[in-house]
């Protein structure tokens, strides 16, 4: 008779001394690692007690309105002083001084629309996705008329006095709507084996978008757009930077989506067939949400470039973020302190950036996707 051999289990190991292992095997397994361990745990400790000095112990955080004397005092650090005397111009550009509370309700509406349509429920329960696109319809009402004004007592301001934070989230979000669906819709068109000319029309967009420079497109929607406009009317500066930025990123959306759509197995479209849906049926509702769900992550990052992207539009005229706050030192007294000021630039974009990301992560959990760790 067989005697089965019984191993004890091993003892019980908690949370910290996992850690604890895993930290000596990843950077104290040998000498070398052991020396390249300390060097580097060194240079971070000193660079993070020079940033904490620079950044926060001895920062300047308000002066005198219209006085930096006091950053260019000896022993200064950071003139922080700089974004609390320049914020409301790096948020708001040259809207009017007394209206600026406008643009700032309508930046929270924009976001709020945005973080309640980042909620699942809202994509697979009808009555929460009416109610969204009723609150969205609301919204952009809202939207409109705060920034435009001429009704409702409050007065009109021309689009050409936008800019800042405003104009850089009008241009991601809507930039965003529109080229997404386009994307789509692209990616699609060029996988119409069936549809020669649409596939070749798909293919010629694509390739001609994606091998120009975002810059000259904007050049060509602000001088030659009107070209091609009847006498007489007009489109707004900004409307043709919209106008560019979809475009462009429609073309970069269509070949994420195209490769979300290859990797669906040809048995799903097949098993569609066969349940008797159609080819827009079978699409819709079994392999564009395959696809879209195993290329979350280039999604993401074809929208935060783009909203990073949003700083280009400098060349035609329209002050973006970064641009407001590039104005913002032009006044000689400030002008030593543009590092703080890009600083603070910096942060607002990578709240968002950061934000996007994570969301896109959660969301990747929640369908399940794989992903690397």
């Amino acid at each position: 008779m067989t005697k089965t051999l019984v191993l004890p289990a091993p003892p019980p190991t908690s949370l910290g001394q996992g850690m604890l292992v895993r930290l000596r095997a990843a950077c104290f397994d040998s000498a070398a690692g052991t020396v390249t361990t300390v060097m580097v745990a060194v240079l971070v400790a000193a660079l993070g007690a020079w940033l904490a000095d620079w950044a926060v112990l001895r920062a300047v955080w308000s002066t005198p309105p219209g006085d930096a004397a006091l950053c260019r005092a000896p022993g200064a650090g950071a003139c922080w002083a700089v974004v609390a005397e320049k914020h409301r111009f790096l948020l708001f550009a040259t809207y009017p001084y007394e209206e600026q509370w406008r643009p700032a309700l309508a930046c929270i509406v924009l976001v709020v629309l945005c973080v309640a349509s980042g909620f699942r429920r809202s994509w697979t329960r009808w009555l929460a996705a009416r109610w969204l696109m009723v609150g969205w319809l609301a919204g952009l009402t809202t939207i409109a008329v705060l920034m435009w004004g001429g009704v409702l007592g409050l007065p009109h301001v021309s689009q050409e006095r936008w800019g800042g934070l405003p104009v850089t989230l009008l241009l991601a979000v809507f930039g965003i709507a529109i080229a997404f669906p386009l994307g789509v819709l692209l990616a699609l068109g060029r996988r119409a084996e069936d549809l020669p000319v649409i596939r070749w029309l798909c293919v010629g967009y694509i390739e001609l978008i994606r091998g120009v420079p975002l810059v000259s497109m904007l050049f060509m929607a602000s001088f030659l757009l009107p070209l091609f406009l009847p006498s007489g009317l007009t489109v707004d500066k900004l409307v043709r930077a919209l106008v560019a930025f979809s475009m462009y990123a429609s073309a970069y959306l269509a070949e994420v989506v195209r490769g979300g759509l290859q990797s669906v197995p040809r048995g799903q479209h097949e098993a569609a067939m066969a349940l008797g849906l159609g080819y827009w049926r079978a699409t819709v509702l079994v392999i564009l949400p395959q696809a879209l769900r195993r290329v979350i992550p280039p999604l993401v990052n074809t929208f935060i470039s783009l909203f990073k992207d949003t700083s280009l539009v400098l060349v035609i005229g329209v002050f973006d973020l970064l641009n407001a706050g590039k104005a913002a030192i032009v006044d000689p007294v400030w002008q030593a302190f543009g590092f703080e000021m890009f600083l603070a630039v910096s942060a607002i974009f990578f709240v968002f950036c950061w934000s996007m990301s994570t969301y896109s992560r959660r969301l990747e959990d929640g369908f399940g996707n794989p992903r690397g760790r």
